[in-house]
């Protein structure tokens, strides 16, 4: 295998074409490596040099395009789970058929999105992604409805939300995914972002790569950018969260953690004989102060 994407780098469902979760655990114990494993990571500490990396810093959004040129809609599977894994996408309604107002910070092509716009029709979704391309196959898809969505191009590192969506109106922020693809020094500004849009009392609702997830192990020491950071043979990049470091993230910018554990799976694609642990950290960080 080389560093580029592979069938096993986006499973985070509990089926997918033959790709079966043998086991899952969750908790605050991050996974334990094999000795091989220790040794390999101890080995690869060169990092991208400095020209590189400000290059893939400023190519982030162009690499992102072209990754959704090449794959157009059929990279990502949909994420049917969503309702499932986080409460708050149904349950924070205090009476029957209240309308809720979501943001989904970084909609890649709409495999959240509309599966829960499908599934829930009590909901009205702000999204937003850094690719005008993959904004562009939002649009273009059947089910899009401006009456229960808006999809805009944004760059959650600069660009203010304030100015497509309300201050303090949204009820539930779903960032699946996406921070991993921020540079770490910009990941605060993300959340901050985040933080004027939704109400108080409501929670960002997180779901990502953990450490020592396999798709991390899969890198060699010519793609690292830093510790747990690395780009992927197509100019992408992926970082790879500790709980600690996420909390310690959120809790700067004013969030008060909910939970924040570690999801420890097994996965085993039959058809080429592999099993491969995946490690991911699902998160509530809420907005101090009472709902509105």
């Amino acid at each position: 295998m080389n560093e580029s994407r592979s069938w096993a780098d986006n499973l985070p469902v509990a089926q997918l074409d033959g790709k079966m979760p043998t086991s899952q655990l969750t908790g605050h114990k991050a996974r334990t490596l094999s000795p091989e494993e220790v040794e390999k990571l101890a080995k690869e500490q060169v990092l991208v040099s400095d020209f590189k990396q400000l290059k893939l810093e400023k190519d982030a959004q162009k690499n992102w395009d072209l990754f959704y040129k090449r794959n157009s809609t059929h990279f990502f599977k949909d994420r049917h789970w969503t309702t499932r894994e986080f409460e708050e996408l149904k349950a924070c309604r205090e009476f029957e058929h209240q309308k809720l107002t979501i943001l989904e910070a970084g909609c890649g092509v709409g495999n959240s999105l509309f599966p829960l716009l499908q599934e829930e029709s009590d909901i009205f979704a702000y999204a937003c992604d850094f690719s005008p391309r993959a904004v562009e196959y939002v649009k273009q898809n059947p089910l899009y409805d401006i009456q229960r969505c808006k999809v805009f191009q944004c760059d959650l590192t600069k660009d203010d939300l304030l100015e497509n969506v309300p201050p303090n109106s949204v009820d539930v922020v779903m960032l699946i995914f996406v921070l991993s693809a921020v540079h770490p020094e910009k990941m605060c500004h993300v959340l901050n972002n985040i933080y004027h849009v939704l109400k108080p009392g409501k929670c960002v609702v997180f779901r990502d790569y953990g450490l020592y997830d396999h798709a991390m192990l899969r890198f060699k020491s010519a793609n690292k950018l830093g510790e747990n950071f690395y780009v992927r043979q197509d100019g992408t990049r992926s970082y790879f969260f500790t709980d600690e470091f996420l909390a310690q993230l959120f809790l700067s910018v004013g969030y008060e953690e909910v939970i924040n554990e570690y999801v420890l799976r097994e996965t085993e694609n039959k058809k080429e004989g592999l099993r491969v642990p995946r490690v991911f950290l699902q998160s509530k960080f809420r907005k101090p102060g009472s709902g509105s």
